[in-house]
């Protein structure tokens, strides 16, 4: 694994996070990733506007909603990656088949300029750069944005393959939790996003 720096994260990194859902009430089960993540030590920013899209691979499924959450963490990447599962677990993800359908996935795309070549934790995420899913909602909430090793996240959007698949949602929002206390806790497995 190469590492940036550091060992742990630094204070201020913006960690993006991809989460999608297709199975159940999906902007219900986004919602309850959003408030899950904001509430397990990340400082969350801003959340773009919910996309329908599309899926990419795997079997044949229902369209997605998608969403990009911005946050800063001063947690170790693997940390973040694990609070990631939490809320997939308690959204009530199971892993059954590679892209298959799900309640709620939860991908770390970036944090900060940290590059890991970790199997468990490839960082950047190793197709953020051509999936439209990821690049069309962090467009939105961050036009600037940049993915490291790969450039602007709008000329990476203008020449994604599955760019057309990928409609906003006008009216459907995702909202930040009012109160995001951070601390460096572990967050319990069996916690229930509500």
């Amino acid at each position: 694994m190469t590492r940036s720096a550091s060992q742990s994260a630094r204070p201020g990194r913006t960690v993006v996070l991809a989460l999608g859902s297709n199975l159940g009430d999906r902007l219900l089960n986004l919602q309850r990733g959003v408030t899950f993540l904001c509430g397990s030590g990340l400082r969350c920013s801003a959340v773009s506007a919910v996309f329908q899209t599309a899926p990419v691979g795997g079997p044949e499924q229902g369209d997605f909603l998608n969403a990009v959450l911005l946050a800063d963490s001063a947690l170790p990447a693997a940390e973040i990656l694990r609070r990631c599962q939490l809320a997939e677990a308690a959204a009530g993800r199971v892993r059954t088949v590679r892209w298959g359908p799900r309640t709620l996935d939860v991908d770390i795309i970036a944090c900060g300029a940290e590059v890991s070549t970790d199997p468990q934790l490839t960082l950047p995420h190793p197709r953020a750069h051509e999936r439209a899913f990821v690049l069309a909602p962090w467009l939105d909430v961050a036009p600037d944005a940049r993915l490291p090793g790969w450039g602007s996240v709008a000329d990476l959007l203008a020449a994604a393959p599955d760019r057309t698949g990928v409609r906003r949602l006008d009216g459907e929002r995702l909202a930040l939790a009012a109160d995001q206390s951070v601390s460096d806790e572990q967050p319990e497995a069996s916690a229930q996003c509500r």
